[in-house]
């Protein structure tokens, strides 16, 4: 559990400097940042999409996914647990803000192959470097979120816990279902949320994000299936 720890304080640490700093920043000069980080969280997302193998398990995976999420009503969920929350950040935005924040940094942090097999490795190796290298990069980023976010950014330190962590947990379980086929497809779907964080980061679409986060589990499912009926 070590990576995924030092990622969470990384995280915490980070989000900590973009608060102070957004108290500082003058809006205009906040507005440009937060453009310019869409762009690259964007590129991210496109870059990460492009692991997919199977176009067919990413459109099942968004389609399904999606219909649970909204059926779960997560992103409502999610909104009055950021109402709830936002009472004790009072004056740094709103709920719909921090419930933002929240997903946007939670999915930024915890899509990608650097999660998976960082954790998978720490859990079954002892090896932390991967995470160690994703903690620093989670860190910086969690500087730009929380100065454009607030601090909804701190909370995803506790997804990161929870999801990062679980997988270190449970590797010995979660290896077998995760094979490099696995990973990428999650990777590619992960990467379709993140370039709906960067459009709505750029007020392109409104889309309830949270809705889709199933959607990131379903090619463990879908992987195995369309291998047996080829």
């Amino acid at each position: 559990m070590l990576g995924t720890i030092v990622n969470c304080i990384t995280v915490l640490v980070g989000g900590s400097i973009g608060l102070l700093l957004r108290r500082g920043l003058p809006e205009r000069l906040s507005d440009t940042i937060m453009k310019g980080l869409a762009l690259c969280v964007l590129y991210i997302g496109v870059s990460g999409a492009l692991e997919g193998q199977n176009v067919l398990i990413a459109i099942l995976s968004i389609a399904l996914g999606g219909l649970i999420g909204a059926l779960l009503k997560i992103e409502d969920r999610i909104e009055r647990l950021g109402n709830r929350l936002e009472q004790r950040f009072s004056g740094q935005g709103g709920a719909g803000q921090f419930a933002h924040g929240f997903v946007s940094a939670s999915l930024l942090f915890c899509v990608g192959s650097m999660t998976i097999v960082g954790a998978l490795q720490s859990g079954l190796s002892g090896n932390h470097e991967t995470l160690f290298a994703k903690s620093l990069i989670d860190g910086i980023a969690a500087v730009v979120l929380a100065a454009s976010f607030g601090p909804g950014v701190l909370a995803s330190a506790a997804f990161v816990l929870i999801y990062q962590g679980g997988i270190t947990l449970l590797s010995g379980l979660a290896a077998p279902f995760l094979s490099e086929a696995v990973i990428a497809e999650m990777t590619c779907v992960g990467s379709l949320l993140i370039i709906g964080i960067a459009l709505k980061m750029l007020d392109i679409v409104q889309l309830k994000l949270a809705d889709y986060i199933p959607a990131i589990f379903l090619p463990i499912l879908f992987c195995p299936l369309f291998s047996l009926f080829g």
